[in-house]
């Protein structure tokens, strides 16, 4: 089941196809070449969940109608920051494929990808001065965080001394800020109260975090078929995620084996000392913590549609039932 079937909420489809299209018109170019790079991952497809927050957030403020165009406008211009991050980070992981596809950079080059991401960085900062300086600013400063969150995972790599501090600084930077900001732009363009506003902006925050720690521990737990890329990923790339710092606080065996570029046998050994820590469980109890304050946030917020929120939570608990 996709995110939307699970939302089910009817007019979801229809305003996401309507978003669809708002990327395909903000990504084409006359210059053909760039009219290909520029939409080759959104081709490929994608969860579309920042988009679908924003919408969803427009929805708990006006009810479950069709939105208006300033909210697909919006949502357009979120996932275009997502998308525009996604074409950097395989360039800094070396990524050969993105969505099932041969990835920019792999494809073409390093060069072609950055500024292919910058690119679309450029149109969704556009489409967002459209909402008005409200907005245009809230996207700029969450690009901001979205670099800020990356360039601290960067200082850590290959390092056994990244704690949960820095962890948690990092994905809320780099996930968090930009799930966050897709909630608060629903909100801002279906002009909400300032406490309904940061009810929204919390829910998208915790959404975030929920998510990410969840993907960290199915990164770990599930296998090369259910992933498309092989287990433990993050641990050959030097990203020492939650599950991994929690149980290599506990096992010096393993402590000793992070710090340096591990061959794929190697990741295998300490991927299964990771799940035989309590790595994995103290880690999806902390994504649990931050969907009960998600849906904490939804109910004490009393001037958005019930209904909705009760859809919302039920996503995000869906999430931490992934990693279980």
């Amino acid at each position: 089941m996709s995110i939307i079937d699970d939302l089910a909420l009817e007019p979801l489809p229809a305003d996401l196809m309507r978003c669809e299209k708002r990327l395909q018109s903000a990504t084409g170019h006359e210059d053909l070449f760039l009219d290909e790079i520029a939409a080759h991952l959104l081709k490929a497809g994608g969860k579309r969940l920042r988009p679908t927050l924003a919408i969803c957030s427009a929805y708990a403020a006006n009810g479950v109608i069709a939105v208006s165009d300033d909210v697909i406008t919006g949502a357009a211009s979120v996932e275009l920051v997502h998308l525009g991050s996604l074409y950097h980070d395989d360039v800094i992981d070396e990524a050969e494929t993105r969505r099932g596809v041969p990835s920019v950079n792999a494809r073409w080059s390093n060069i072609t990808a950055i500024l292919a991401g910058d690119f679309l960085l450029a149109r969704a900062s556009s489409l967002a001065a459209s909402l008005g300086a409200d907005v245009a600013g809230l996207l700029a400063d969450t690009i901001g965080e979205l670099c800020r969150g990356q360039m601290l995972e960067l200082q850590y790599l290959f390092n056994a001394e990244r704690g949960e501090r820095a962890y948690l600084s990092s994905i809320e930077g780099k996930t968090a800020s930009l799930l966050a900001t897709a909630a608060r732009v629903g909100g801002m363009v279906s002009n909400v109260n300032p406490a309904t506003l940061d009810a929204l902006t919390q829910f998208g925050h915790h959404l975030g975090m929920c998510f990410q720690i969840v993907d960290d521990v199915l990164d770990l737990t599930q296998s090369e078929a259910e992933l498309g890329k092989p287990s433990g990923n993050d641990l050959h790339e030097g990203v020492y995620t939650l599950p991994v710092i929690i149980a290599a606080a506990g096992d010096k065996e393993l402590r000793g084996l992070l710090g340096a570029k591990l061959d794929w046998a190697e990741v295998e050994i300490a991927r299964k000392k990771v799940l035989q820590s309590n790595g994995i469980g103290i880690a999806t109890e902390v994504a649990r913590t931050h969907a009960t304050k998600a849906r904490d946030v939804l109910e004490g917020a009393d001037a958005l549609d019930p209904a909705v929120c009760a859809r919302l939570a039920a996503m995000v608990d869906g999430l931490v039932t992934r990693s279980s």
